[in-house]
């Protein structure tokens, strides 16, 4: 089987070396024809220098190429991304092959998870071929064969188990779940709280005040899930809860360390130069806010982050804005 993976960031190029290993041949494309081309030779990736990649694999900064007689196509570009780069994958022809989504990300005025955005841009031919891949996983640690499980999710059936086989090794686990917007909703959000999470960290709040943001955070995320027709028991699950413990607790997540900065007294541009990546929680917390007015959702936290990010708000005055919010009950 040959596989495109559109996007060579860490996470594109880790995925792309797990399909290697089990024998597939892979391309991947980048926009970058110097990235394409340093890791044509050195088969290590610049923020993953640990490990050097084996199997079939290509780097390429032509997408035609990258397209030619395939069967899979992974994309790994960024959320504010797919859109475009899928009109490109169109001008080459609508492809007949599985196409698996691995950002995160709600499009921004649209209010459409990810494979909604590709099979807008497709047309309904390829819903049915449309699947996600999300759930709590560093590209750092997958990429080295540490243990990790995520969740797939499809709009069919044969897809979704295509994509669980294709993906599954001995220590990348993927369980399957029918519900795809509340598996992507999932994967997005909690990117937002991350955000939150380190900003706790970075002001020194201690281990119980990242709890609360986590705890809060997850309900929140879950009243707006609900609203928007998901299951409840997916925000449970991997793409939930585990997304969020893994996420919310590492300086190994952009989102998360994105945060400590914000606490540091950078603005949010220093923040996302300094990290030099995509911080998807930028992204998406407009979305977030878009959506909780539209389904008349309260959001506190990703309305409070979104305040922060506008530069309305000091992260020191956005804790003492939350802490002094009235009490609710608990429950949903």
């Amino acid at each position: 089987m040959k596989i495109a993976v559109l996007g060579a960031g860490s996470w594109g190029f880790c995925l792309a070396s797990l399909l290697a290993a089990k024998g597939y041949e892979t391309v991947s494309w980048t926009t970058k024809k110097d990235l394409a081309e340093k890791l044509s030779t050195s088969r290590q990736h610049p923020f993953l220098p640990q490990h050097r990649s084996v199997g079939n694999m290509s780097f390429t900064s032509d997408l035609k190429e990258a397209l030619d007689n395939i069967d899979l196509i992974v994309e790994s570009v960024t959320s504010a991304g797919v859109r475009s780069v899928f009109e490109q994958v169109k001008s080459f022809g609508v492809p007949t092959c599985p196409i698996v989504v691995t950002s995160k990300g709600i499009e921004q005025n649209t209010d459409l998870i990810l494979p909604d955005v590709i099979v807008e841009v497709l047309g309904e031919e390829v819903r049915e071929r449309v699947g996600l891949l999300t759930g709590p996983s560093f590209a750092q640690e997958v990429i080295l064969g540490l243990p990790a499980s995520v969740v797939g999710s499809c709009f069919s059936k044969e897809t979704l188990q295509f994509i669980c086989e294709t993906f599954t090794t001995d220590n990348f686990r993927v369980y399957p779940n029918p519900d795809i917007y509340g598996a992507a909703y999932g994967g997005a959000l909690k990117n937002v709280i991350a955000i939150a999470c380190g900003i706790s960290d970075g002001l020194k709040l201690g281990a119980s005040s990242r709890a609360a943001l986590m705890t809060r955070g997850l309900h929140e995320v879950c009243k707006l899930t609900i609203a928007l027709g998901c299951n409840p028991e997916t925000l449970n699950g991997l793409s939930g809860m585990g997304d969020f413990v893994l996420t919310c607790n590492s300086p190994m997540s952009r989102n998360f360390r994105f945060g400590m900065l914000l606490a540091e007294g950078m603005s949010p541009k220093e923040a996302e130069k300094k990290i030099e990546m995509v911080v998807e929680g930028v992204y998406t917390s407009i979305s977030a806010l878009q959506l909780s007015k539209k389904y008349h959702v309260a959001m506190p936290i990703t309305e409070t982050i979104g305040l922060i990010l506008s530069e309305k708000m000091t992260p020191l005055n956005a804790v003492r804005a939350l802490m002094q919010r009235s009490i609710k009950e608990e429950i949903l």
